[in-house]
């Protein structure tokens, strides 16, 4: 069988060589697969509390079957959790996403078992234990754990993907095929799914042979219509100056190569009071959470003797360019945002005020998608090669949307919801945030070797965050 063989509701169009095109990895995702390969694995994911009782069965054993079940039933919802990513020999042009020829769910969704006294640190080291385990490259690249052992009847959630599949805002669409609104879900059918086969080496030929045609006719074009084409630089040119020529980000004793392994932490707050907070200060939620995340670094230097004096960090934002409906997003769609936050300044409120200036003027810039500056190998391994050493961010920072209402998973409540996102290169701190039903949680990822007081940066972000939440009382008393 061949990649000819369409799936029902498949587009039956075909290119002018009569070939359908395959599913190639973007420039984007392919720069998110090398630091795979220099022990920086770029894999996102979410860690959640659920409401556990209807998860076991009278004897108290965790009902594992029906998990796998209910999972599988959605599974045709994200088509990505059975496909695999395919390397064709040399000249055959990117890796091609394919269906997996043989799909087994236990390798997929499984259990693990949280150390007494399973409390909240025993249950942040599981997740970091199953975190470091490699995904599989000759499977689905996505694993979900259930991690049993919690206090009150709580169960653990753990999902990982890796960052080729899905951006943060596609992350969660993902995770929401398989939760509902309601605890008591009708129960959907799972279509009958046989695998496409894997693409022979005359289609991988022909679609790699059509790109580069189509490739070319850009460029010709580009070449033709010069005014369009100067237009369009000029309007990227901010963004690209932004990040590469604007100024060289300070060096810390945060900002060296990092390893492999990790260190998680968690940090809860609530969307009212975020979005209070805001608008008491004509900012927006997002530079309420720079704003802790700057604290953070303040109490984290100052307590390593580190000089904060002056000091002017670089801090990467991704921003979403996603179109699609709410719930629909698909792949890595995104570009990026350097926001200036100053350590040296140590009032809350005047710091958000700054950044809250920064932020209204980078957001006019035109901003083209992350990857398309490195649309060849060599570019990207040529930048991957220069990273450890980059010194144009200092941190990464993302902030998620997620589901404003209570979601059931098989009928469990989701009580927490925590996002997790990867760290590269020498930025040693990540930070994801996430909003769920009212709740705005942080998850702080960071290197072990070179944060192993990373409990002194949480502390600088709650306390910033309580800072900004008095303000907000002072201001209206």
């Amino acid at each position: 069988m061949t990649i000819d063989r369409m799936r029902e509701g498949a587009d039956p169009a075909t290119d002018e060589l009569g070939a359908r095109p395959l599913d190639r990895v973007t420039a984007p995702d392919l720069m998110l697969i090398w630091p795979d390969e220099e022990g920086w694995p770029q894999e996102i994911g979410a860690l959640a509390i659920l409401d556990g009782r209807s998860l076991f069965d009278a004897d108290g054993v965790f009902r594992l079957g029906a998990v796998r079940e209910a999972v599988g039933r959605r599974l045709h919802l994200v088509p990505r959790f059975r496909q695999v990513l395919y390397w064709p020999k040399l000249g055959l042009g990117w890796p091609v996403w394919g269906d997996a020829q043989s799909f087994d769910i236990t390798q997929h969704v499984r259990t693990y078992p949280v150390p007494f006294p399973g409390d909240e640190r025993n249950f942040l080291l599981a997740c970091e234990r199953l975190r470091r385990r490699p995904l599989h490259r000759g499977r689905a690249l996505w694993e979900m754990w259930f991690l049993t052992g919690l206090t009150d009847d709580r169960v653990g959630f753990f999902i990982k993907m890796h960052h080729a599949v899905a951006d943060g805002v596609a992350g969660v669409a993902t995770l929401a095929a398989f939760v509902d609104p309601v605890p008591d879900s009708p129960e959907t059918s799972m279509p009958p799914w046989v695998p496409v086969g894997l693409p022979t080496t005359r289609e991988l030929f022909q679609d790699n042979l059509r790109r580069r045609l189509t490739e070319l006719d850009r460029t010709l074009s580009a070449i033709a219509k010069p005014i369009a084409t100067a237009n369009g630089l000029l309007r990227s040119w901010p963004a690209a100056r932004e990040l590469f020529a604007e100024g060289r980000a300070p060096r810390t004793s945060v900002n060296r190569r990092i390893g492999s392994d990790r260190r998680l932490a968690v940090v809860r707050s609530s969307l009212d009071v975020m979005k209070k907070t805001a608008h008491a200060h004509g900012a927006t939620v997002n530079d309420v959470l720079l704003t802790a995340v700057a604290a953070g670094y303040d109490e984290l230097f100052r307590s390593r003797g580190d000089p904060t004096d002056g000091v002017v960090l670089r801090v990467f934002v991704p921003v979403s360019l996603h179109q699609e409906q709410l719930g629909a997003a698909r792949g890595n769609v995104d570009a990026g945002m350097l926001v200036p936050v100053s350590i040296a300044e140590r009032d809350h409120v005047r710091r958000l005020e700054m950044i809250a200036a920064e932020t209204s003027e980078r957001k006019k810039k035109s901003r083209p998608p992350a990857g398309s500056m490195f649309r060849t190998i060599l570019l990207q391994r040529a930048f991957l090669h220069l990273m450890p050493r980059q010194r144009f961010m200092n941190s990464y920072v993302a902030n998620v949307p997620g589901p404003p209402i209570p979601l059931y998973f098989g009928g469990a409540r989701l009580l927490e919801f925590f996002p997790i996102v990867p760290i590269t290169a020498n930025v040693s701190i990540g930070v994801g945030a996430l909003s769920y039903a009212g709740q705005f949680n942080l998850t702080v990822v960071a290197d072990r070797d070179l944060c192993p007081d990373i409990e002194v940066f949480v502390a600088g972000v709650q306390r910033s965050l309580e800072a900004l939440e008095r303000s907000v009382a002072l201001t209206a008393s």
